[in-house]
């Protein structure tokens, strides 16, 4: 219900002016951060069906830059068993181990033309900024428990030590892009409420990385289902790397997601928001 009137006030009125396929880029304000426009609704179809979608900020948008399709290599860090991060004062409560990471890990790694992985013990805070900063990695893959505070020490993904909080990772991705010509394009955080913003905020961990340099970010809006989330993955990147942008890799991979009933519940796939560039 939501969905459709939001549908006939943001997209019905400029309809006749847009094509019937493509890209949409929403320019988001802080009223909508929490929303996937993905699920706008005509009545028949979720917006999703018809176009890719991605969200900038503010009115500015930065030129897209398309992913380099020779240099298909990617650093893919993950946490699938519980580690003495999960006792981080500042990690959040409850957490359980993720054994569907290990899967998508070896997945993602599959569709990557070359790849290094950091995976449970040898995801250390330590080893992940040294790769990060000594090596040209296109795409950034980080599986592993997430959370957003309005508290920047409680804004944090788990590496098997300790967690990084957000202002760690904003100077660790502006310290590389200062010196490298050769930025992240595509950095993927899979984990839990890493794109979910408040007022004090512009779509959290993901907001911080694009602005800090990173071409393009995906991330989650909530805590996701990490059955479902390597499925995902795997479809996104096996599409992605067939030269599809990533808006449209993005797209084919909630739809492919969608199409399993187990899976069709918009839980499952709309909670992942692409954040920047597009191509």
């Amino acid at each position: 219900f939501y969905y459709q009137k939001f549908y006939e006030l943001l997209i019905k009125p400029i309809q006749a002016y847009l094509p019937s396929s493509g890209t949409l880029v929403f320019a988001i304000d802080r009223s909508f951060q929490s929303l996937p426009m993905d699920l706008l609704y005509n009545g028949k179809n979720y917006l999703i069906e018809e176009y890719s979608i991605v969200e900038t900020f503010g009115s500015k948008i930065r030129p897209p830059k398309s992913l380099s399709q020779n240099k298909f290599t990617a650093l893919i860090a993950g946490l699938s068993k519980e580690s003495p991060s999960f006792n981080d004062k500042n990690a959040p409560k409850g957490l359980k181990a993720l054994g569907e990471v290990a899967v998508e890990v070896a997945q993602i790694k599959k569709e990557t033309d070359s790849s290094t992985v950091l995976l449970n013990e040898n995801f250390t805070s330590l080893q992940f900024k040294k790769e990060l900063t000594k090596n040209d990695f296109p795409i950034v893959h980080i599986s592993t428990h997430g959370q957003f505070s309005s508290n920047s020490d409680k804004t944090v993904f788990l590496a098997y030590d300790k967690v990084i909080n957000v202002l760690e990772f904003d100077s660790l991705l502006k310290q590389k892009t200062q010196f490298n010509e050769n930025t992240i394009e595509l950095l993927v955080l899979s984990a839990c409420q890493t794109a979910k913003g408040n007022r004090r905020s512009s779509l959290g961990m993901a907001g911080v990385a694009v602005q800090a340099g990173a071409q393009s970010v995906i991330a989650s809006l909530w805590l996701v289902d990490e059955d479902s989330t390597a499925i995902l993955m795997q479809e996104f990147y096996k599409v992605l790397k067939n030269g599809l942008t990533k808006a449209e890799a993005l797209r084919q991979a909630k739809l492919s997601l969608s199409s399993n009933p187990k899976y069709v519940h918009p839980y499952f796939w709309s909670g992942f928001v692409l954040v920047g560039g597009w191509l």
